[in-house]
């Protein structure tokens, strides 16, 4: 090592860019690594994800009624998600992290199908997706509803966690949408409603 050379120096290779935006989440060696962004467009961006969990005939009326022994399992549900969606980045370890403009999660119950149906719609505006927001939102929804009712129904089982939809980025401002149009979970132009089905709205990012 040279005198002015320091400690260490040169054991670093520097990645060109064209190699650090190679799609991918490792880089030619194996190392774990972001992919990069940065000029990528930024513009608005939604996904939509959705998750079963089958449950009895008894726990779907419980949840229906109120009558679960650990409370209401669809409140809760729902809130568990929004929380889960806004930490994706944190849970999953090359997840950017992304400023979510909305985030809606919905329970549903289902008697015909003897499940609970949860939806999840995530929106931003920048360079990356929101894929995993709501994919994690939806997974998280789904393991609450498990834990809330697993001491009285022993077969209760998530059966799919899926992305439904994610919508190819547009150049320029999102469109507006056409008046009673449903967007993200609302209907554009509408008043907001004081209830959901009955019970309380759907837990929104920021609310």
């Amino acid at each position: 090592m040279s005198s002015d050379e320091k400690p260490g120096e040169g054991i670093f290779e520097d990645a060109s860019r064209a190699e650090r935006r190679r799609v991918g989440h490792v880089d030619r060696v194996g190392r774990p690594r972001m992919t990069d962004v940065t000029d990528q467009p930024v513009v608005a961006r939604r996904a939509v994800a959705e998750a079963e969990v089958a449950v009895s005939h008894e726990t779907l009326s419980a949840i229906v009624d109120g009558t679960n022994p650990k409370g209401d399992v669809l409140s809760v549900a729902e809130l568990a998600g929004v929380m889960a969606g806004k930490r994706t980045s944190d849970l999953i370890p090359l997840c950017h992290p992304v400023v979510l403009t909305d985030l809606l999660v919905r329970a549903v119950p289902d008697r015909a199908a003897g499940v609970v149906r949860i939806r999840v719609e995530t929106a931003t505006i920048g360079p990356s997706g929101v894929e995993m927001e709501a994919l994690t939102a939806a997974a998280v929804a789904a393991l609450t509803v498990y834990d809330m009712v697993r001491e009285m129904d022993r077969s209760v089982a998530i059966r799919a966690v899926r992305l439904q939809r994610s919508e190819e980025p547009v150049s320029g401002p999102p469109p507006r949408a056409p008046r009673g149009a449903r967007v993200a979970g609302r209907i554009a132009g509408a008043p907001p409603r004081g209830s959901f089905g009955g019970r309380v709205p759907p837990r929104r990012h920021g609310s």
